[in-house]
């Protein structure tokens, strides 16, 4: 006996439509997981398929956190995506810099009990 299909079962097909369309409005650059947005974060460089500025790679494993750690952190990415926003760092250190700077929490604004962790 062959069982029918439900009537109410359609193929997905917007999620490959929101899928390509978030493809179209990402811009690729020369790294393979790094891509810019001007829809997320002001097209700051981020890693692709995630909302993770490669700004936020580098300040973690410039606090002393091995490449190989970073995921543990962040699971959302693999070791190949730490790699390329370590990779794209390197090429572009002043332009991620001004990023960390920009981001930068002024001294009189953090607690002193935090202060120096």
């Amino acid at each position: 006996m062959q069982r029918k299909r439900s009537r109410s079962f359609q193929p997905i097909i917007e999620k490959e439509n929101s899928t390509a369309s978030f493809m179209l409005m990402a811009q690729v650059t020369d790294y393979l997981y790094v891509v810019r947005d001007d829809q997320i974060l002001n097209n700051e460089p981020i890693i692709k398929g995630t909302r993770t500025p490669v700004m936020a790679v580098v300040e973690t494993w410039r606090m002393g956190v091995a490449p190989e750690e970073i995921p543990i952190g962040m699971p959302h990415l693999t070791l190949a995506q730490v790699f390329g926003a370590l990779t794209y760092y390197s090429d572009h250190q002043n332009e991620i810099n001004r990023y960390i700077e920009q981001n930068k929490i002024p001294d009189e604004l953090i607690d002193p009990l935090v202060q120096g962790l």
